[in-house]
């Protein structure tokens, strides 16, 4: 008995944190040595027997003294922030208390506190920072209630977007995976955020990346947390969802609801239209190791980004699983062009022209098929050759050298002919070209898609309109139609 004494004081002595106990009187009975280095006492005897009160530590005592009655009730509290003073400072701690029982009854209390002045300077906001995280909110998570004892919360958080940045927002996945915690790692792309950018100017887009953050920090509630990952891309840990049923109910409801995607921003004179892609995988169900994991996550991304982008992907090893970096390095779009030239020039005739270069397009844009509108006014497959219904307004709805949309509403009253087309085939999704020199039109080409609200990509504009322009130049010059 005597060593589990000796053994216990030295551990209470070698500990950094302040350890004090206390009798039913809320009198002090011991402290340990962290506790006098940090007041400067040299031995306990100066404060044996007193309370907070007569050593005058707090400018308010009352809320401490409340605190520690409701301990001596049977109550247990944990790091409950608060401020003491110490040689004429006001300084910053959390503290945590619990009852001490002997046959069943309270006899006292026994308590710890540390100084936390300087991570809670550096958690207080600067001015227009949006801050989506405070600090009683992270630390109902171990790994960030461990971390914001020592760093402040300016350090977690991201300095524009109020998310936790990216080396903790790792690191706090690499921890749930050295407790073996299920968990949903996701990444989130902003769908062209670069052309919000050089459109709108760099200040409207970090107003899209706040919006954005604060939405997805509101829709994930207590299902887990959203961190930064670097440039326009979100991390999303989900902590509640753990399989692919949950996380098709999360994703989907978040794109129904439009709360967080497929909804317009304002930023001053303009509404830009916001989407996302997303990709994500489950731990251990997907991956049991952290590189794993990320690949899974980021194949199941680039399928996403492959489909048209504005959708979510949960990785399925049966789908997702072969893909390979190779894949994933996008070619560029002089190898696309040069591969269409080649195409272009292996026959006289247009259609059989816009056969073989669909077959590109197919491979390379992802899409179903191209379509193209000649002078008979007619949607026609340029894969097959059937018409599929008739497109004689296409001119009005073209006014520019493209149309690109996802809503087919907008269609409606524009070219209404070339709506019914399009209701008829069940396309939500369509990039029109016009096919034409100057003033003279010689028809249309199309890309049109079923069951997506796929966000066309710049590149795919300039490969749609290159492609556009030598067969318009191709036909003034042979005298040929379409």
């Amino acid at each position: 008995m005597e060593m589990n004494d000796i053994l216990f004081d030295k551990i209470i002595d070698t500990v950094q944190e302040c350890v004090f106990w206390k009798d039913t009187d809320r009198r002090f009975v011991g402290v340990n040595q962290s506790f006098l280095d940090f007041y400067g006492f040299e031995s306990a005897d100066v404060l044996i027997g007193k309370t907070d009160e007569d050593m005058g530590w707090h400018n308010d005592p009352e809320p401490y003294r409340q605190d520690e009655l409701r301990v001596l009730e049977g109550e247990s509290t944990y790091k409950v922030p608060g401020k003491c003073i110490i040689k004429g400072e006001e300084r910053d701690i959390i503290a945590s208390k619990t009852p001490i029982y002997e046959d069943g009854r309270i006899i006292g209390l026994v308590g710890s506190f540390l100084d936390v002045t300087d991570p809670m300077r550096r958690s207080r906001p600067s001015e227009g920072a949006q801050v989506l995280y405070s600090i009683d909110e992270l630390r109902k998570y171990s790994y960030f209630d461990k971390l914001l004892d020592d760093t402040g919360l300016n350090d977690v958080l991201d300095s524009l977007t109020g998310l936790i940045t990216r080396a903790y927002i790792l690191d706090y996945a690499k921890s749930l995976m050295v407790s073996k915690t299920p968990f949903t790692f996701a990444i989130i792309d902003l769908d062209n955020f670069k052309y919000i950018n050089d459109t709108y100017g760099h200040a409207s887009g970090d107003i899209v990346l706040k919006e954005v953050s604060k939405s997805l920090v509101a829709y994930t509630g207590e299902n887990g947390l959203v961190g930064r990952f670097g440039g326009d891309e979100i991390i999303l840990i989900n902590l509640k969802n753990k399989n692919y049923q949950q996380n098709k109910h999360f994703f989907e409801r978040m794109y129904l609801s439009r709360k967080v995607f497929r909804r317009n921003i304002m930023l001053g004179d303009s509404t830009p239209f916001i989407t996302g892609t997303i990709g994500c995988a489950v731990y251990p169900n997907d991956a049991d190791n952290y590189d794993d994991l990320f690949a899974a996550v980021d194949k199941a991304l680039y399928s996403g980004k492959r489909k048209g982008r504005n959708c979510y992907t949960i990785y399925l090893a049966s789908q997702h699983k072969a893909i390979t970096n190779t894949h994933i390095a996008k070619r560029s779009v002089y190898d696309i062009y040069r591969e269409l030239a080649v195409q272009f020039d292996s026959t006289a005739d247009p259609q059989e022209k816009l056969k073989q270069l669909t077959q590109t397009l197919k491979r390379e844009l992802l899409v179903a098929d191209m379509y193209y509108v000649g002078q008979s006014g007619n949607l026609i497959s340029a894969s097959t050759g059937k018409i599929i219904g008739e497109a004689v307004d296409i001119d009005d709805l073209v006014t520019d050298e493209l149309f690109n949309t996802n809503d087919v509403s907008k269609v409606k009253f524009l070219a209404p002919v070339t709506y019914n087309t399009l209701i008829e085939n069940s396309f939500e999704t369509m990039l029109i070209v016009r096919v034409g020199i100057g003033h003279t039109t010689y028809g249309h080409i199309m890309c049109a898609e079923k069951g997506s609200m796929r966000i066309w990509q710049e590149d795919e504009f300039a490969v749609l309109f290159a492609l556009a322009r030598m067969l318009a130049a191709y036909l003034k010059e042979s005298g040929q139609t379409i």
